[in-house]
């Protein structure tokens, strides 16, 4: 057919492309429909006889126009969504390496950052993650969005101004050094959580510590953010518990690129997935993904979070 060669040779664009798509839905289930949709479009196009000079700059605009085009009908949802909102979680295990575009985003882009990125305008968003996680210069961001340079300067500073008083955003992978750092804290504070030592977590928090829970309304999770050490410690301890009765235990791993780990039931089911922001040698944020839509996109679901509405499931209140 015309222009297969082409388009198998353009899959090695895949890896940018998806991280992109990614960092404009903080969905991996919609950033892949977005990556296959582009490639489709790429795949028409070489049938119409179309001349593609730079298939990588045509696949990266589809890709951008079609996340933006998304994000309308996104915001729709996200305005009645119950509870806290937190992006679809990117995890990497060395059981479960997962596609190679998944484990190069690992390190770009924390959940953190995709949460102050929510802020933002689609096209905002758009020329935000274009410039400021892939690099690209004005004129290649304008090209991409089908804006002027100088609208893209506007858009960029904008955007900046937002996220900065949305909070600090997380830059980029941190040193190896303090990724084993916070490797190690991170083991010895899953071990003290599942151990349940109370005294030996609370050393490990920082004093304004936030835990976020996200259950999108279909699993038991926390209504609101918490920040109150004592009772983040308390709910960790007794979570961990009462899951840990009913099978589930705790696997390490690296979400979004920072430590973190995955809730699994007996039969190896995905319960929900945690995130710690580590930083200074404490843990100052963690973040508790358990909504199953969330999740499906690393195997099969438990239902271990709704199983009984007398049981609370991982990290509720």
């Amino acid at each position: 057919m015309g222009g297969s060669t082409e388009v198998a040779q353009a899959a090695a664009y895949r890896p940018l492309l998806f991280s992109l798509a990614y960092g404009m839905t903080g969905s991996v289930g919609d950033a892949e429909d977005i990556v296959q949709d582009a490639f489709l479009g790429l795949t028409r196009a070489y049938r119409a006889g179309t001349e593609i000079a730079a298939p990588k700059a045509y696949l990266a605009t589809a890709v951008t126009r079609l996340g933006i085009n998304h994000l309308g009908s996104a915001r729709v949802r996200r305005e009645t969504y119950v509870g806290e909102w937190l992006p679809e979680p990117v995890v990497v295990t060395a059981e479960r390496p997962g596609p190679a575009e998944h484990a190069e985003l690992a390190d770009s882009l924390s959940m953190a950052f995709l949460v102050l990125l929510e802020v933002l305008s689609p096209m905002e968003r758009a020329v935000f993650v274009l410039r400021e996680v892939f690099g690209y210069g004005y004129p290649d961001v304008a090209e991409t969005t089908g804006r002027t340079e100088a609208n893209c300067r506007q858009l960029f500073a904008r955007a900046r101004k937002r996220i900065a008083a949305g909070g600090r955003a997380a830059g980029g992978p941190p040193a190896p050094e303090l990724r084993a750092e916070g490797d190690a804290l991170a083991r010895r504070f899953f071990d003290a959580a599942s151990g349940g030592d109370m005294d030996a977590l609370l050393g490990m928090l920082a004093p304004d510590v936030v835990f976020h829970g996200d259950g999108g309304g279909k699993a038991r999770a926390l209504g609101e953010p918490q920040t109150d050490p004592r009772r983040i410690v308390r709910l960790l301890v007794g979570g961990l518990r009462k899951v840990g009765n009913l099978g589930v235990s705790l696997h390490p791993a690296r979400v979004n690129g920072r430590p973190g780990a995955v809730l699994r039931d007996a039969g190896g089911r995905v319960a929900s997935v945690l995130e710690l922001d580590i930083a200074d040698g404490v843990v100052r944020t963690i973040r508790s993904v358990s909504n199953p839509d969330k999740l499906t996109h690393l195997g099969p679901v438990s239902d271990v979070g709704r199983r009984s509405q007398r049981l609370r499931a991982v990290m509720s209140p």
